[in-house]
């Protein structure tokens, strides 16, 4: 199946280097390299605490499904949280268990397909995903997935990317705009050109009819330090209207 075929290649351009890798000189697995990750992760997007309420996950199930170098996951793990990372790439579960090491702390690592998670039903307390569940396929799934895997009452929060913002028009003025194409659309510039092949970004309207299984349904649009590295003082006059991260919070129904 072509699903099939295209989640391989997402998953082998992941393996060639974890998310946040780019951020650091240090030798790879050095504290060094993870202590410069997650400073470098706490100035492009301070608004993560605020979101993911680390401190709040303290003695809860939580599932992390797509854990990079583990940056979030290890904030979760030192607030006291009973934590499950899963990522498609054996090359992240092997740097995170690293780093727990490390830091001499234990926590549940698998590779695993967000589309098929390997948990019974209401396994968690709490599901979180930052900007991990665009890059699968099938994203609804990945979705139904995460709902699936939260028990009645449970709490899930998911960031992904929101197509109307200056990242996405950036992409486009880029590879449609000046390359002479533009009659290219937003969502074919970003599945071409953004991280790993079949990247999806995302509307309001959208976003409401996938994650309709939630109770007290949140939708936050957050501006980024991306945007602002497209749009430069515009960004900043639109404020969150045109940013890059919608963060997606609610509670799965008792």
């Amino acid at each position: 199946m072509a699903t099939l075929e295209q989640k391989q290649r997402v998953k082998t351009y992941w393996e060639r280097e974890a998310c946040g890798e780019i951020h650091s000189d240090a030798p790879e697995g050095a504290p060094e390299f993870y202590a410069e990750v997650e400073g470098r992760r706490e100035e492009l997007e301070p608004h993560i605490p605020s979101f993911a309420d680390f401190d709040g996950a303290r003695g809860k199930r939580l599932l992390e499904i797509g854990i990079g170098l583990g940056t979030d996951f290890l904030r979760f793990v030192r607030a006291g949280a009973d934590a499950t990372g899963v990522d498609l790439t054996e090359r992240a579960v092997g740097l995170v268990r690293l780093r727990l090491e490390l830091e001499g702390r234990h926590a549940d690592l698998e590779v695993a397909d967000a589309e098929a998670l390997p948990f019974a039903d209401g396994s968690f307390d709490r599901v979180y995903s930052w900007g991990v569940l665009h890059h699968t396929p099938d994203t609804e799934q990945a979705v139904r997935e995460a709902i699936r895997v939260l028990r009645p009452g449970g709490d899930a929060c998911v960031m992904l990317y929101a197509r109307h913002s200056w990242v996405s028009y950036g992409f486009w003025v880029r590879h449609a705009l000046l390359a002479g194409r533009p009659w290219r659309s937003l969502s074919r510039v970003l599945a071409s050109h953004m991280e790993s092949e079949g990247t999806k970004a995302y509307t309001r309207r959208e976003l409401q009819d996938m994650f309709s299984g939630l109770e007290d349904l949140r939708i936050d649009k957050v501006g980024t330090a991306y945007d602002h590295q497209i749009a430069g003082p515009l960004a900043r006059l639109t404020g969150n209207r045109l940013g890059w991260e919608f963060v997606i919070r609610g509670r799965k129904p008792s």
